[in-house]
């Protein structure tokens, strides 16, 4: 992990703001959706990509009743 030196307040409402240069070099756009992760005393922020709900490729998915499920999996759930 590396350091921006960049630190920025959390509002009374728990706001932050991600500087344009990060989102710039991460390539994330307005209304892109984040995930938010802990490990220890840290918070992670991962650009969301929708994954396959059983094995997590994120590659050739397909959205069935509101779950995403790859190409892949649904082939293997068939031979069952």
């Amino acid at each position: 992990m590396k350091s921006t030196g960049i630190t920025r307040k959390i509002d009374e409402l728990g706001r932050f703001v991600l500087p344009v240069e990060i989102r710039n070099t991460l390539g994330l756009k307005n209304r892109d959706s984040l995930e938010i992760f802990t490990d220890d005393d840290r918070i992670v922020l991962k650009k969301y990509q929708p994954a396959c709900l059983f094995c997590g490729s994120d590659e050739d998915n397909v959205l069935f009743e509101d779950k995403r499920i790859c190409r892949s999996c649904i082939r293997k759930l068939k031979t069952l």
